[in-house]
């Protein structure tokens, strides 16, 4: 049976829109129960795939939007437990595919077995662990597969041809690409090497697994352009910055930019 996040791309071939608008947030931030609301103006306003940053205190792949807002859910009190607690709350109110974003220090404290097992149980559809490289996985994913969750793991510009390789297979529900190397926030730039390292994905991947880019992405032209490559397209610090600073029919407005530029 294909995951929900398998099943949401498929969906989208079917439909004939193709390119999956995958929408990042921190759980916690400024609440949970924020969240939730946030969770369902993002579905409203066409929202594919839903990441769940998990708030952690040393996050080093992350920007100074998202980084404060991962300090505001830590003093809200929200740990890997209580996302986990919350996904299985949000169950009963959507069946968007969850995708839990975390380093893997929570991970490992709570034990990769039982992190697995609950996160599936609860409804989360896929896991990413940025800091946690394919070569060393190998035990997580066996248990992720076990209880159903896909992992994906991270290629970026740097990424050798072996390293390609073995995200590649190691991936399930998509493949995350980063589309530079530093921390999230920064100013995209789409290129041919970008669209050649996509290209090489999807071989590696005999074009059954959909590739995704992230990192950088906050503008609907920005967003319109990479979906000209990618199968989806993710969204994280901008969507924070704007859930927090704007009123909410003007955020709005600006999702449902997004999801109409991906095509």
């Amino acid at each position: 049976m294909a995951s929900r996040i398998a099943a949401k791309f498929n969906q989208l071939r079917k439909e004939g829109r193709k390119k999956a608008f995958i929408a990042y947030i921190m759980c916690g931030d400024p609440s949970l129960e924020g969240t939730a609301k946030l969770v369902k103006t993002l579905e409203e306003c066409g929202a594919d795939i839903i990441e769940l940053g998990v708030p952690f205190s040393d996050p080093l792949a992350d920007g100074p939007v998202i980084q404060a807002a991962g300090g505001r859910a830590i003093e809200a009190g929200v740990d890997l437990k209580a996302v986990i607690e919350f996904v299985r709350d949000l169950r009963r109110e959507t069946q968007i595919p969850l995708v839990l974003m975390t380093y893997y220090n929570p991970v490992f404290k709570y034990g990769e077995e039982a992190f697995a097992r609950d996160a599936a149980q609860a409804g989360a559809d896929g896991v990413i662990i940025p800091d946690l490289p394919v070569d060393e996985a190998a035990a997580l994913r066996g248990h992720c597969a076990r209880y159903g969750l896909d992992t994906i793991f991270l290629a970026a510009p740097t990424s050798t041809e072996d390293r390609l390789r073995k995200v590649a297979q190691a991936s399930s529900g998509f493949i995350y690409y980063v589309s530079m190397t530093g921390i999230t926030g920064a100013r995209l730039s789409v290129s041919s090497e970008m669209s050649g390292a996509i290209e090489e994905l999807k071989r590696l991947s005999k074009g059954k697994k959909p590739v995704s880019v992230g990192f950088g992405v906050s503008t609907p032209e920005e967003a319109a352009q990479v979906s000209t490559i990618a199968d989806g397209v993710i969204v994280g610090s901008a969507i924070v910055k704007k859930a927090n600073e704007a009123p909410e029919e003007e955020f709005r407005r600006y999702v449902k930019s997004l999801r109409e530029a991906i095509r």
